[in-house]
């Protein structure tokens, strides 16, 4: 019986320690235009900028609005480099070279996968949306992403 007490609360506390960690790091509002050849797509997102920004992205969340997401921002000679470790939704990725052209797309990334993910082509931007919206809006490398900051 104590065994078994005692794996509760180790249940407990590790389904706890990643939703108390969830909301400890603030992220910039920004809104997303993309022009593809099927249209403009617009996004609200979060602004990942800093590296610990970057380094939690959307670990740990269980739900993104079809029109939100996130968009990391990279310095200059910082290669992006991502994975989907304590991510709990499967997420597209756009890479996108600083002339606003995506580069590389890479469609419902595994949740919860340690592999790494990048793109074959320089990039200093990854927008990151839910699973499936690139196919389901027609987004493709080619297209142009223009950004702006709405929360200063």
């Amino acid at each position: 019986m104590r065994l078994r007490h005692w794996f509760g609360v180790l249940a407990a506390l590790l389904t706890a320690v990643p939703a108390a960690f969830a909301g400890d790091i603030a992220f910039g509002r920004g809104e997303v235009r993309i022009e593809t050849a099927a249209g403009v797509r617009l996004f609200r997102v979060e602004l990942a900028e800093t590296p610990d920004q970057r380094a939690r992205g959307l670990m740990f969340r269980r739900t993104l609005a079809p029109d939100a997401g996130m968009l990391f921002l990279f310095p200059e000679r910082e290669r992006p480099v991502m994975w989907m470790a304590n991510t709990w939704l499967p997420l597209d990725m756009l890479f996108v070279a600083a002339d606003g052209r995506v580069v590389h797309l890479f469609p419902n990334a595994v949740p919860r996968s340690r592999l790494t993910i990048s793109s074959p082509h320089p990039a200093r931007m990854v927008l990151e949306l839910a699973g499936g919206t690139a196919r389901r809006l027609g987004m493709a490398p080619g297209d142009r992403l223009s950004w702006r900051r709405v929360d200063r």
